[in-house]
């Protein structure tokens, strides 16, 4: 009997302890693919941490902390909530630069009665790029090396829909 009361009480903590975990893992679908977790920290505030290939031109990654403004809802299927908040990402291209910068976000989320998250949110990485070599020859045209304004981190991977399994 002992035993069985220990496994219940092990189990019930164990519920507990997973439904209590702000998480959410997923990806953001783009021009470009991300891979994207999300951590929060109570109900106002959360980090985002995405890795991705943004634009299918290289790789990059940013993440954001971000604060959180729930939405009324109408119903109790869900929640609707807006966030905005700031960060850094970097970034590397087959065609010969790198980039580092700074990461802002805004955007929408509604967090389903069963654990599914929809977003649609805008994140750019506005910051220097970094050439080297042959970079490319009609976008940037520059050969040699240099330093540059990220251009691509306006729109590539910036307005994107996340999909991710909250846990």
């Amino acid at each position: 009997m002992k035993k069985i009361i220990v496994s219940a009480v092990v189990l019930l903590c164990a519920i507990v302890a997973v439904n209590a975990q702000p998480r959410a893992v997923g990806g953001r679908l783009a021009y470009g693919a991300e891979a994207s977790y999300q951590h929060g920290f109570g109900d106002a505030n959360m980090l985002e941490v995405d890795f991705g290939i943004p634009g299918f031109w290289g790789i990059e990654a940013a993440a954001t902390y971000d604060w959180i403004f729930p939405i009324t809802s109408w119903n109790n299927a869900g929640s609707w909530n807006w966030y905005a908040g700031v960060g850094g990402g970097v970034g590397w291209s087959w065609w010969g630069w790198a980039n580092v910068g700074v990461a802002g976000r805004i955007g929408v989320e509604y967090n389903f009665g069963f654990p599914l998250q929809l977003s649609l949110d805008w994140r750019p990485v506005i910051g220097p790029a970094f050439y080297y070599g042959y970079a490319g020859s009609g976008y940037y045209g520059y050969a040699g090396s240099g330093v540059g304004f990220n251009v691509g981190g306006l729109y590539a991977g910036a307005i994107s829909l996340g999909i991710r399994y909250r846990f």
